[in-house]
């Protein structure tokens, strides 16, 4: 089952400088973290990123991506940056080593980088051991070039037992790609938009939404910016998604996305509607009658991420 979260790259142009940005940043991360998500995905809002002076631009993405890097790979992945200078704010995000069990030398998985490539397809890793190890490439694993990151298997500590596996590294990867490329990924499964305007979760919907989940093999949120929810910075008719939500057949009984209206399929008048998008499956507000009139990301990431991860019973 595969679990995504896209952000949009303005997710930080109201904060007051960059210190506080990238606090802002470090409870996202810990909320991809907390809740187990496999990809975080940075996708462009037309507003672009936060101050130019903050870095080289892609200061959203770099501040997630440091802090998606284990502590003991940093300073030789990503050296000195602007847009880092205020990563001794981030939260530890403590991402536990999935570990195995049984006799067939399983242990923790542990996030390595390629330091030196050798010959006789052997390779040395740092992967936060006391020095770099040298590892032999399995016969199915490509061999990897240097300043790559892999994964590697550690059985015993003292002494060194380790092998590099053609597994996923603990943690979740970032990424910068466009909104609609993601969602519509093979294994994107119920594409979710989160809003305010969207239907209440409910616990009856929330069953109905583990089961998706699970026919789907998982799901893919977006999230919109504090000032601009998902509607704003996607150019979504508002009211429509509204009336959808409440039943109320409008003009196309469809949520209309700029440029584009999809007439041809609108139910008959009386019936059943949910917001629809050629990009979402649903719209769905997971803070039914909020108290505050500004719900923060990283808030909504937290009150969406965490029923959604409930098992089904």
């Amino acid at each position: 089952m595969t679990r995504s979260v896209l952000v949009p790259s303005s997710l930080v142009r109201e904060a007051e400088d960059k210190r506080a940005a990238t606090r802002k940043l470090g409870y996202v991360a810990r909320a991809a973290a907390v809740f187990r998500v496999d990809r975080l995905v940075v996708y462009p809002d037309p507003l672009g990123e936060p101050d130019a002076s903050w870095g080289d631009g892609g200061f959203v993405h770099t501040v997630l991506a440091y802090a998606a890097t284990a502590p003991y790979l940093r300073k030789e992945a990503w050296g000195r940056r602007g847009e880092l200078e205020y990563a001794g704010v981030l939260p530890p995000l403590h991402l536990g080593a999935r570990t195995g069990s049984g006799s067939d030398g399983s242990g923790s998985l542990r996030q390595g980088i390629v330091t030196e490539v050798g010959p006789e397809e052997r390779v040395r890793v740092n992967c936060g051991l006391q020095h770099p190890i040298s590892l032999p490439v399995p016969p199915e694993m490509a061999v990897p070039s240097e300043g790559e990151r892999v994964t590697i298997r550690v059985s015993s500590r003292e002494p060194v037992r380790a092998k590099l596996v053609d597994e996923p590294q603990p943690g979740f990867d970032v990424e910068r790609a466009g909104l609609a490329a993601t969602l519509a990924r093979a294994d994107a499964g119920v594409r979710i938009a989160a809003s305010r305007f969207g239907a209440e979760l409910s616990v009856a919907r929330l069953d109905s939404l583990q089961a998706e989940r699970e026919s789907a093999g998982g799901w893919t949120v977006a999230f919109g910016a504090p000032e601009r929810g998902l509607p704003e910075v996607l150019d979504v008719d508002v009211e429509a998604v509204r009336a959808a939500r409440e039943g109320t057949p409008s003009e196309t009984s469809t949520v209309a996305v700029a440029g584009h209206t999809d007439t041809d399929d609108a139910p008959a008048a009386g019936a059943s509607t949910e917001p629809r998008d050629p990009r979402f499956d649903l719209w769905l507000n997971t803070v039914p009658d909020q108290g505050s009139e500004t719900v923060r990301t990283e808030e909504a990431m937290f009150a969406t991420l965490s029923p959604l991860r409930l098992p089904r019973e």
